[in-house]
């Protein structure tokens, strides 16, 4: 995946997302390539960790996203967020 060269749209901002069994509050620094994690619902509830990530622009206001966990148990996680309103 190749990083873009431009700052993406929720840079700065902070989502809620939501999946099956598994709540975090994901928070994009200013700089376009570092997010802060923190799981608040689910198994691992409180845990929470810091990646640079590079992200491709898929179309309209969809991006995958692609980040290696620091402990390298989970390899790279693609997810395609829309921009969505931050929380």
């Amino acid at each position: 995946m190749n990083a873009s060269t431009q700052r993406p749209p929720f840079a700065g901002k902070t989502f809620e997302v939501r999946y099956a069994g598994l709540t975090a509050i994901n928070a994009y620094a200013d700089d376009g390539v570092h997010m802060r994690c923190e799981i608040t619902e689910g198994d691992f509830t409180g845990a929470k960790g810091e990646v640079a990530y590079t992200l491709q622009h898929v179309a309209g206001e969809i991006y995958a996203i692609s980040w290696q966990e620091a402990d390298r148990a989970v390899g790279p996680t693609r997810s395609t967020y829309t921009q969505g309103s931050p929380s």
